[in-house]
C-alpha cells in the first residue's frame, strides 16, 4: 500500500458515484466519464481545476482541514468515507511522521471477568479484527472462527479463507464487503500497522474476492447492525449486535450479540447457552 496511490483512488473511486443529478448540476450532453467530471468537483469543493487535479494525483502535502472538508461535502462522503480521508491526507503528508501504534493481542484479566458476568455472547476483538478474547457464549457462537483452520482467529481471514465461512454466513456477500470496508478504514487510520499491512498481503494473495472488494476503496465504521448466521449446532440465528469500545485499551471492543425476545433466534440463543453448558459439550464445540 503507498499512501500516495490510496488517496488517489479513493478521490477517483467517490468521484465517480456521485452522478451529476444528486450533485445538483445541470448536465448537457453526452458525458464520457462516469460520475462527477474533476472540474465539476473544484467547483463544488470550491478549488482551482489544476489543485483538485494534483490531489488527485495523490500530492496533497500541505493541504488544509478548510479543503478536505470542501471535498468531504462536494463528494457527499459519509461519516466513514470523510474519517477516512483525513487518515489518507496525514499518512500521505510526510512532514509529521507517526509511529506506528501498538496493537493487543491480550485482554486484561479484569476484561474477562467482566465479559465472564454478561449473559449474553460477547467477543473482543482488536483493530485488525483479530478475536482476542469472548465468554463462553461467545466462543461458542463464533466457534467455527475461533476453531477454524486459519489461525489466529481473525473475522477476515476466515471469512476469505476458510471455506466454512460460506455456511456459516448465509449472506457471505454482504459480510465479505463489509469487513473489506473496515480494514479499509483501519488501514487509512494505521498506515505504519505492518501486521495489518501483512494480513491485507495475505488476503490479496489467496482471495480473488477480497482483491476486488479491496480495490472498491468503499471504507465503513463496524459499529452496529445484524448478523445472519447458520450456526453449526443450533441452526439459524438472526442477531443484532452493538459494539463498545474498551477506554483503557485502545483499539479493543466489545461485541455483544441479542436476539429478538421470544423468537426463533432467542429460542436457539438459549439452546446454544444450556449445550454450553454442558461441560461435554463444551469439549466438544465443534464435533
Amino acid at each position: 500500500m503507498t499512501h500516495n496511490s490510496d488517496i488517489a483512488e479513493f478521490l477517483t473511486t467517490r468521484r465517480a458515484k456521485i452522478t451529476p443529478e444528486q450533485a445538483g448540476l445541470p448536465t448537457y450532453g453526452r458525458r464520457r466519464v462516469k460520475g462527477l467530471r474533476r472540474e465539476e468537483v473544484a467547483s463544488l469543493a470550491g478549488v482551482s481545476v489544476e489543485y483538485y487535479r494534483r490531489l488527485e494525483r495523490g500530492n496533497v502535502t500541505g493541504v488544509s482541514e478548510l479543503v478536505l472538508e470542501g471535498l468531504a461535502q462536494a463528494l457527499q462522503l459519509d461519516d466513514a468515507e470523510r474519517a477516512h480521508l483525513f487518515d489518507l491526507a496525514r499518512a500521505a503528508n510526510p512532514a509529521v511522521p507517526k509511529r506506528p501504534r501498538p496493537v493487543k493481542q491480550k485482554i486484561r484479566p479484569v476484561v474477562q471477568r467482566i465479559l465472564d458476568q454478561i449473559t449474553a455472547p460477547a467477543t473482543v476483538r482488536n483493530d485488525r479484527l483479530d478475536y482476542i478474547g469472548a465468554n463462553a457464549l461467545g466462543r461458542a457462537l463464533y466457534a467455527p472462527v475461533f476453531d477454524s483452520r486459519e489461525q489466529p482467529a481473525n473475522s477476515s481471514r476466515f471469512t476469505f479463507l476458510d471455506p466454512v465461512a460460506a455456511d456459516f454466513y448465509p449472506d457471505w456477500e454482504r459480510v465479505a464487503t463489509e469487513l473489506v470496508a473496515h480494514l479499509r478504514s483501519q488501514a487509512g487510520r494505521n498506515p505504519y500497522d505492518r501486521k495489518l499491512s501483512d494480513l491485507i498481503g495475505e488476503l490479496s494473495t489467496r482471495s480473488d474476492e477480497f482483491r476486488v472488494r479491496w480495490a472498491a476503496h468503499n471504507v465503513r465504521f463496524h459499529r452496529t447492525g445484524t448478523k445472519h448466521i447458520h450456526h453449526p449446532v443450533v441452526g439459524e440465528l438472526d442477531l443484532s449486535y452493538e459494539t463498545m469500545e474498551l477506554s483503557a485499551d485502545d483499539g479493543l471492543t466489545v461485541a455483544i450479540f441479542t436476539a429478538e425476545p421470544g423468537s426463533a433466534s432467542q429460542q436457539a440463543l438459549d439452546l446454544l447457552a444450556s449445550w454450553t453448558a454442558t461441560p461435554s459439550a463444551a469439549a466438544n464445540a465443534t464435533s
